[in-house]
């Protein structure tokens, strides 16, 4: 797998399609209509609890590269445990959650040591969440600060990068280095409707402010021609790297 802190990717090395589908039926019709416009595939929980490891493998031997978002939160050896499920499936990315604390982080820092292991994502702050949002679950710092606290605890914890919104990025960037993995979810094309989403960007804004990888659900899946919305954002990207596809 590429090194996806690296300055000069490929367009499709930073763009990961989010199949929000509720079962493998659905992902596969929805692969199909992708028409190969894409080469990672992002499988969050309502899709792996339908249809597990089974359908990350599948999706592998198709040739695509697997973003595992599970969010894993949980006490120090169940996560260790479930990284090691998704390094059996063959996932190349995957998420914990920061909010597990140090303990938590580390184990799984440890289990993703094994080969194959997937390299792991610290989730910081959610896009759906605003100030209002954070503090009432008892968190008074801003998204930004709480998101920045999360990702130096992943850092330290050995977390290989972090899932962070636009509005954090270009700081994260700063504060991490050049060799953190950044994905940012919460992308909209200009024009597009928001959503659930508080803290977005389109795909040149984040891109120009340190990400690594962008995740696109329903700009793309919702379209009426997916691969061409796909590539749509791919030629964003390209034009906002000055680079090729």
């Amino acid at each position: 797998m590429k090194n996806l802190s690296e300055e000069n990717l490929s367009p499709k090395d930073r763009l990961a399609v989010a199949l929000d589908v509720p079962d493998a039926r659905a992902a596969l019709e929805l692969v199909d209509r992708l028409e190969g416009s894409c080469r990672w595939l992002k499988v969050g929980m309502e899709l792996y609890y339908a249809a597990g490891n089974s359908l990350v493998e599948t999706l592998r031997l198709r040739g695509y590269s697997i973003f595992l978002d599970l969010k894993l939160h949980d006490i120090p050896n169940t996560v260790a445990g479930a990284v090691r499920s998704a390094t059996s499936a063959g996932a190349e990315l995957l998420t914990v959650h920061g909010f597990g604390g140090g303990a938590m982080l580390r184990a799984a820092a440890e289990a993703a040591q094994a080969p194959g292991s997937p390299r792991l994502l610290a989730v910081t702050v959610l896009t759906s969440m605003d100030h209002t949002e954070l503090a009432s679950v008892g968190v008074s710092c801003s998204p930004a600060d709480q998101a920045l606290r999360l990702a130096r605890l992943a850092r330290d914890s050995g977390i290989d990068g972090m899932v962070c919104s636009a509005e954090e990025v270009s700081s994260m960037r700063h504060q991490m280095g050049p060799d953190a993995i950044l994905v940012i979810p919460g992308i909209r094309p200009a024009g597009a409707t928001v959503d659930d989403q508080r803290r977005v960007a389109t795909p040149g804004e984040a891109i120009l402010l340190g990400a690594s990888m962008l995740v696109v659900g329903r700009p793309i899946t919702r379209a009426s021609d997916p691969a061409a919305a796909a590539r749509l954002i791919l030629d964003e990207i390209a034009a906002t790297q000055k680079l090729p596809l």
